[in-house]
């Protein structure tokens, strides 16, 4: 088999990290890239994107195939059927680290052909448990990017923290 007709890597990436993430006790989180092909919720929809818990517990019947993710998942306690082209998923992540992968943002669809708008969501909060916002910015190259911990490895415990004095302003302080 030749490059031009292997098939996409991407399916192999979000199942194995999906696996490393539940082996690890994390929750694993989708942010997909919402276009006319992907079914979600669209009140829930931010920016033309939606990130989804699609841990064991926040997933019914969870299918993740080499063409499209699927499962059903409760938003506002209602249950939804939900199916992402795999092509759309643009990162995979465990929420309590962040490490997992990002991959190339499919190119948007135009204007006539999108039906979701920016200034379509509503204003309602989005539940804990199926979904939450989280802006991602597109991928401007084709490779796949890794997603790393700012923690190295044998940096477990974290330096004590000490308040402000009172009457001043917090501030940030620059670390190279």
């Amino acid at each position: 088999m030749t490059a031009p007709e292997a098939t996409s890597t991407r399916p192999y990436l979000i199942r194995a990290l999906y696996e490393w993430c539940t082996d690890n006790g994390f929750t694993p989180h989708i942010a997909v890239r919402v276009d006319r092909n992907v079914q979600v919720p669209r009140e829930f929809v931010r920016d033309g994107e939606i990130v989804l818990n699609v841990s064991y517990d926040a997933t019914s019947g969870l299918q993740m195939g080499n063409d499209f993710i699927s499962f059903t998942a409760r938003f506002g306690g209602k249950p939804r059927e939900i199916m992402v082209p795999v092509e759309q998923v643009m990162a995979i992540y465990a929420r309590e680290t962040g490490q997992g992968m990002a991959f190339p943002a499919p190119e948007p669809e135009a204007e006539a052909d999108n039906d979701v708008s920016p200034g379509q969501a509503s204003d309602e909060p989005v539940p804990q448990d199926a979904a939450a916002e989280v802006p991602a910015e597109p991928a401007s190259d084709e490779r796949v990017v890794q997603l790393v911990s700012i923690h190295s490895e044998g940096d477990d415990e974290e330096p004590p923290r000490t308040p402000p004095p009172s009457g001043t302003r917090p501030s940030l302080k620059l670390v190279k």
